[in-house]
Order: C-alpha cells, then structure tokens, then sequence
C-alpha cells in the first residue's frame, strides 16, 4: 500500500513562501504551528545568516567585491530553489546550508 502524504493548506504554502523573504512571519501568524511552515522558516533563517556572513565578507579589501559577486549568485540560486520548493510543496533542505537550518528549534 501506498502511503499518501498530506498536502499543506494553501495558505501554508504561501507562509512558506513568504518564509524564503522574510522568515520571521509566519512566527507571527497562526501558520507558525504548520511543521511545513516551520521547516521552510527555519530555511529561511539559515539563508538570512547566510547573507549576513556574505554581507560582513564584503568589507574584505580587495576580495570583498570578489565574494560579494559569487557569493550573491549562490545566495540567490540558493534563495530560489526554496520558494521553488515551497511551492512545489516539498520539504527538501538547501544545498550546502540546508543541514544547519534543521538544527533550529522554532
């Protein structure tokens, strides 16, 4: 027999959008008991860390504007494969950071 997973409510799906823009709200909507929410919140966290550490690297003389390129293409690559996973319903971590993301408790 097949198991059938659960499809997040519309509504959940769009909070977890949103998660990947600003990952702090769904924590302030009833969404935040959804796990679906919960993980892409998490997701979002960890790329929001992310972008500080990138944004902090830029005032590397020299190598900052360097970093600050290919680390803003990976970041969006990155930013993209989860709003595409959010809206494809899927709970799948981000390449490279994803793990860290998971360790939150939220």
């Amino acid at each position: 027999m097949v198991e059938e997973k659960s499809q997040p409510e519309e509504k959940n799906v769009a909070m977890a959008i949103v998660a990947y823009i600003l990952f702090f709200v769904p924590l302030l909507t009833e969404a935040r008991k959804d796990p679906f929410v919960k993980y892409h919140v998490k997701q979002g966290l960890i790329l929001f860390i992310a972008a500080f550490i990138l944004c902090v690297l830029t005032w590397i003389p020299i190598a900052g504007p360097i970093i600050f390129l290919f680390g803003g293409i990976i970041l969006f690559i990155l930013w993209l494969i989860g709003v595409l996973n959010a809206a494809a319903s899927k709970k799948e971590s981000l390449p490279l950071i994803g793990k860290f993301g998971e360790r939150f408790k939220i």
